[in-house]
């Protein structure tokens, strides 16, 4: 299904525009990888060892520094290994690029980043699953616009990430509402530039997380700015690394002593909103106390499957997805997960986090 408006802007090209957007953060030294059992596709099939090895260091994902506040907050004391750099980096373009270069080990993402990772044939598994049961974004309109619904984004201008979560949630929400690709414009930009794009009127609707819209409508909803709801979610919160990393017997066991940390530090700052809105939207983001619970009265319980089951259909109705609009080629999703991790972080958590 073709797209009408995007500058008339080939597929590959579109994809290739992303990446380049997001060139600015590779550049550090590679990471050594050692020999492993692998499978046909080059994945290592070798059991996980039961300790980290002395030495061993991973770059790792911490988006403004949440992460490491987590951790310290939670109390969970120091990591079975060395973290020899936390890359403040968050959206999948930029993550994609990061693997590439070597100078990250380990990302953070919602469920689309891995499969534009293959598309682009970069080899990258999904280590641990969080399953999102609420919607984690809402469609900002531009100052001053009469848009209501999604049904009225018909004609209108969208900004469109093809490689972040925000660009299937687009998706999905235009599939639900009845409306075809072609009867949009859609706008190819990376998220960092959605709020830029809506201030200057060169999109009418962006995609923003639950994060960002209450301080956009701080700022913008005099001027006829809102923001429209909807029940359409990103089911999937993952921790993913580049194969060339799992196929690293000490670094393997590095992720694997890491997930249980991502898990409890997650459900930590769910159990404490106060603490967390306070140490970490307000005196970091420099949000006030009120937009901080605005925040967390939106966020999801954090869910720690032990089975991958859900995750990996859902994943595969998003490839399909984005396989209908040409943006990707079809393929079988199972492929991206690595299931020696599978249940890892169910089991660092307690059965009310768990399903």
């Amino acid at each position: 299904m073709p797209i009408s408006r995007t500058s008339g802007m080939d597929r590959r090209l579109f994809l290739t525009s992303l990446v380049g957007a997001a060139a600015g953060v590779a550049g550090l030294s590679g990471c050594a990888e050692s020999s492993a059992a692998t499978s046909d596709e080059g994945a290592s099939t070798a059991p996980l060892a039961d300790k980290v090895p002395p030495g061993t260091a991973l770059k790792i994902s911490s988006y403004q520094g949440t992460q490491q506040l987590q951790f310290k907050l939670a109390e969970l004391g120091d990591l079975p290994f060395k973290v020899s750099s936390w890359v403040n980096v968050a959206a999948g373009p930029d993550v994609i690029n990061a693997f590439r270069a070597k100078s990250l080990d380990l990302a953070n993402n919602a469920g689309i980043p891995p499969i534009q990772a293959h598309y682009q044939g970069f080899d990258a598994k999904i280590v641990a699953i969080n399953i999102t049961r609420k919607p984690n974004y809402v469609f900002a309109t531009k100052p001053g616009s009469d848009i209501r619904s999604v049904e009225d984004f018909k004609g209108k201008k969208l900004a469109f990430s093809q490689g972040q979560a925000q660009g299937v949630v687009l998706l999905r929400a235009l599939k639900k509402a009845g409306l075809k690709y072609d009867e949009v414009d859609l706008v190819p930009l990376t998220s960092n530039q959605f709020l830029t794009a809506l201030q200057s009127g060169q999109v009418d609707i962006a995609p923003l997380g639950n994060t960002q819209s209450p301080a956009y409508l701080a700022q913008y909803e005099a001027k006829g700015a809102r923001v429209i709801t909807t029940d359409v979610v990103d089911l999937l919160n993952l921790l993913w690394a580049p194969t060339s990393v799992l196929n690293d017997e000490a670094k393997a066991a590095a992720v694997a002593a890491y997930i249980p940390y991502w898990t409890k530090g997650t459900v930590w700052a769910y159990e404490n909103p106060d603490v967390w809105n306070e140490e970490f939207y307000v005196k970091t983001q420099n949000l006030t106390a009120a937009q901080a619970k605005s925040i967390s009265d939106l966020a999801n319980k954090p869910l720690f499957p032990p089975s991958w089951d859900e995750a990996i259909r859902w994943e595969q109705e998003t490839a399909d997805l984005l396989a209908e609009g040409g943006f990707v080629k079809k393929f079988d999703v199972a492929s991206l997960f690595d299931h020696r991790f599978e249940g890892i972080a169910a089991k660092s958590v307690s059965e009310e986090y768990q399903k």
